[in-house]
């Protein structure tokens, strides 16, 4: 459900630059024939990539200890903030305790090389539903 919220949230933050590609309602509002058209600009072709942009920009503040890597307490506490967020979003409350044991699977899941951190790139793979 993260991933869909994560997915949902980047949706909506490159919808104003879809937009702007778009042609004009009105035939008034359409530019004279001479003019040259921009070349749009495409959405990213790989989700990944646009979770791989959110994931460097908020891995720092994450990061307590700075060595490039998320233990399951950092990692608890980024996977909490956007269970909280999905809540919020849905209406669908859960208990504490059950919010820190999903956070729990959820580090075991990422943690693809079973060394007790999270890197950047394990998670980009979980948030983006890779497998690999």
């Amino acid at each position: 459900m993260v991933r869909f919220f994560l997915c949902s949230a980047m949706i909506a933050i490159s919808a104003p630059a879809i937009a702007q590609d778009a042609a004009p309602a009105s035939p008034q509002a359409a530019e004279p024939a001479t003019a040259t058209p921009q070349a749009a600009q495409p959405a990213p072709a790989n989700p990944a990539d646009a979770v791989a942009s959110i994931v460097d920009g908020e891995f720092p503040s994450y990061d307590a200890n700075g060595d490039g890597q998320l233990d399951q307490a950092e990692f608890g506490r980024w996977m909490t903030a956007l269970k909280e967020q999905e809540m919020k979003a849905t209406g669908k409350m859960l208990p504490p305790a059950e919010v820190t044991a999903w956070a729990s699977g959820a580090f075991t899941t990422a943690d693809a090389d079973k060394s007790a951190s999270v890197s950047k790139v394990e998670l980009v793979t979980y948030l983006s539903g890779a497998t690999g």
